[in-house]
């Protein structure tokens, strides 16, 4: 089964080769179950994806023992997150006393993926087909409210065909077609902003750490990417248009009212290289029916704060294969019992986490974001807090390791 092509049959067919598909692919296949993943796309290099990997997933990548393989990728570490105010830096997350990984890494999402991919390729019961979109679903019998049986699908010269399977997986993101196409009601939490993304050179005298630059009416996300900066500007949802009109006029000038030395650099930026990312907070409150389940932002939908989405994907993928790869060693149909178990697992971290995000979005973000004027000093009592390591080590722990990770189990070693 290995290869480009792909069976009319397989025993799990999963839908998006982003964190949580191709994570739960090669866990499956690496435990015995025929698996074939199909990705829209032609590979996986597309840029403001999420790039973070925390340590929850530096574990499953150690329990998977894909640690050697992962150290060889570029990347970057962090061991705390600043805030940046008119008065200095401020550490507000230390990482530094987790075990057994103490930072952040930052690697391009598209590294993350090929390893996973070439992970997967060296396994017989294993197939990925790029350039392959999922159109809609099979039905028994063609009952629409009956159990899905497989997948409808489209490759890059329009052929158009059918991929039976005993177990979907909608892995394909916030904007998932199959999300829609499966009825499940959905839940809308919300968001009061949205991200401009985009990318500035490193220059002299430039801060050597990942930080955030608080302000009023705007904040800056600064992502050190060893060469260059992945910059984030958050703003009112709704105003990303109005901001890049003009040239990118009213942009540019936002961009410097945040971050002054950034005159010459928010100049020479190309408007058309920035990406909108429309924030939207959302999670289904039911994550299966017959034949199918959803997982990573197919089944909930994170904001950017913490930059947890990757993260909380893989989660889902473990969990998932943890809790159903036995079953699907056999033969028999996938029940509604056993999905109903990822979701349990699942369905707890994930709202307590958008909880926090949203929280954080309505009495922080929203209420900033409706200000004016010149960038604030940080509070005194806030510094005094934050220089116990004891309070830098609360952002960190729930950022970095989340009210609830597994590691892997189903497919941590390959089955011979």
């Amino acid at each position: 089964m290995a290869g480009t092509g792909s069976p009319s049959k397989v025993r799990c067919c999963i839908v998006g080769g982003g964190p949580a598909g191709m994570m739960l692919a090669l866990q499956l296949a690496r435990g015995g179950v025929d698996v074939l993943v199909l990705e829209k796309h032609a590979d996986f290099l597309r840029d403001f994806r999420g790039d973070t990997v925390h340590p929850s997933t530096l574990r499953v990548l150690d329990s998977l023992g894909l640690m050697p393989q992962f150290e060889r990728l570029p990347q970057r570490r962090e061991t705390q997150l600043y805030a940046r105010f008119a008065d200095g830096m401020l550490a507000f997350a230390d990482f530094s006393g987790l075990r057994p990984f103490p930072f952040l890494a930052l690697v391009p999402q598209w590294d993350l993926l090929d390893l996973l991919a070439s992970e997967g390729r060296k396994l017989s019961n294993f197939a990925l087909r790029m350039r392959c979109e999922a159109t809609g679903f099979v039905f028994e019998n063609g009952d629409l409210s009956g159990p899905v049986v497989g997948v409808q699908a489209r490759d890059a010269d329009g052929n158009s065909f059918e991929i039976r399977a005993d177990l979907v997986v909608a892995a394909d993101g916030r904007h998932s077609i199959l999300r829609r196409d499966a009825l499940l009601p959905l839940r809308d939490l919300g968001a009061p902003m949205d991200v401009l993304w985009f990318r500035l050179p490193l220059a002299p005298g430039d801060p050597d750490v990942t930080h955030g630059v608080a302000g009023r009416g705007k904040f800056l996300a600064m992502i050190h990417r060893g060469d260059y900066w992945q910059a984030g500007l958050v703003v009112a949802k709704g105003r990303a248009d109005a901001l890049l009109a003009d040239g990118g006029a009213p942009f540019r000038k936002l961009l410097v009212e945040a971050d002054p030395p950034l005159a010459e650099r928010a100049a020479a930026l190309d408007i058309a290289k920035i990406s909108t990312l429309t924030v939207s907070v959302d999670r289904l409150e039911r994550w299966y029916r017959p034949g199918l389940l959803a997982i990573g932002d197919a089944a909930h939908a994170m904001s950017p704060i913490g930059g947890v989405g990757i993260n909380l994907a893989i989660q889902d993928a473990v969990a998932a294969a943890n809790l159903i790869g036995p079953a699907l060693l056999g033969t028999q149909p996938i029940t509604d019992a056993q999905l109903a178990r990822v979701q349990r697992r699942r369905e707890w971290p994930t709202r307590v986490v958008q909880t926090l995000q949203t929280q954080i979005q309505r009495r922080v973000i929203a209420p900033v974001l409706a200000q004016d004027g010149s960038a604030p000093a940080a509070p005194k009592w806030l510094r005094a807090l934050l220089r116990w390591h004891a309070v830098r080590a609360i952002p960190a722990h729930v950022v970095g390791l989340g009210p609830r990770h597994d590691v892997a189990h189903f497919g941590a070693m390959e089955r011979t």
